[in-house]
């Protein structure tokens, strides 16, 4: 006799084609591994990318800030940080005017190496782009924005 209190298999893993969260999961490590494989030449992830660019965007940062742009918590932030930090790439430095406070800026090693792995973001991105017709990418972002 089954448990009365576990929900059949058609209730717990409706089809695939009808998860959202599960589609979305899987392209985002699909989109994540190509960019990883493109980066491995100059030993950066895509992770490293987004934040190496993040950072060029807004000049010096927070933390606070950076993590928000980022849409991650602040322990993950910093995690994400140290390899950047030890390799010379990213500096954290305290904040004069709040010293409880970091900011984070790309030292000119990071510039360097963001430069050189545009070139490399926008082969792999036009690449993807490709694969949704002439409107489709335009498309792909505002959906994706709107569920942010």
């Amino acid at each position: 006799m089954s448990n009365p209190n576990e929900a059949s298999f058609d209730i717990a893993f409706p089809p695939r084609n009808a998860c959202i969260c599960l589609d979305l999961q899987r392209a985002a490590r699909a989109v994540a591994r190509r960019f990883d494989a493109a980066f491995r030449p100059l030993d950066l992830t895509n992770g490293q990318f987004s934040l190496l660019l993040a950072l060029r965007w807004g000049g010096p940062n927070t933390m606070s800030r950076l993590a928000a742009l980022l849409a991650m918590d602040r322990t993950t932030l910093t995690a994400a940080l140290k390899p950047l930090e030890r390799r010379g790439l990213v500096d954290v430095a305290v904040d004069a005017a709040d010293r409880r406070s970091r900011r984070l800026s790309l030292t000119s090693k990071g510039q360097g190496l963001l430069a050189a792995a545009v070139p490399i973001w926008d082969r792999e991105h036009s690449a993807i782009d490709a694969l949704f017709g002439p409107a489709g990418p335009q498309r792909l972002h505002a959906d994706l924005r709107a569920l942010l």
